[in-house]
């Protein structure tokens, strides 16, 4: 049987800790901060939608 696990916690709470122990476990492990920041990466097809839905402001600094 295979389930899937949410792991949510504030900062600091021990998410990386748990994530490592797991993968060390041999657990697959999804990091939705690591794909959220690769696909808004430059050149990416998402990058441009979000551009071309909100204009120049949401990519300023």
């Amino acid at each position: 049987m295979s389930f899937i696990l949410g792991l949510t916690g504030g900062i600091g709470s021990g998410k990386s800790a748990a994530s490592q122990w797991f993968e060390t476990q041999g657990i697959t492990v999804v990091d939705a901060d690591v794909v959220a920041r690769e696909v808004v990466e430059i050149g990416q097809p998402v990058l441009k939608k979000i551009h071309d839905s909100f204009g120049d402001w949401v990519l300023s600094p």
